[in-house]
């Protein structure tokens, strides 16, 4: 498996995110820790290059992100898009779920994941 660069200046930040307890990645992560979603070892808040995505498979080379409200911008938007364009080019797959979801509705989003990932 190649191992993929990353930002050492970033090399603080994942615990830190880890560690503020955001509700909906929370709640994901009791759902996809312990290889509960196929079988499949995720990790949380894991840099690439340089940018930290919500979770990542890395066998399979499938991302998670989690969109909350701050996603809903012109500005934010284009920045996902970017985000997206370099994982691509790593060939990452990316998917994308909104935070509001995972609060409302995790049972779905677990078949979401069963299915896509």
């Amino acid at each position: 498996m190649k191992k993929l660069h990353y930002n050492p200046n970033l090399r603080n930040l994942p615990s830190k995110l880890r560690k503020s307890g955001i509700l909906h990645e929370v709640l994901l992560w009791q759902q996809l820790k312990g290889k509960q979603i196929n079988g499949h070892v995720w990790t949380r808040q894991r840099i690439i290059g340089s940018y930290i995505v919500d979770f990542y498979n890395a066998l399979n080379k499938i991302a998670i992100e989690v969109d909350g409200y701050s996603h809903n911008d012109d500005k934010k938007h284009e920045n996902d898009c970017k985000r997206d364009e370099y994982f691509k080019s790593l060939k990452i797959k990316v998917l994308r779920i909104q935070a509001k979801d995972v609060l409302q509705n995790i049972e779905g989003v677990v078949e979401f994941l069963k299915a896509n990932t």
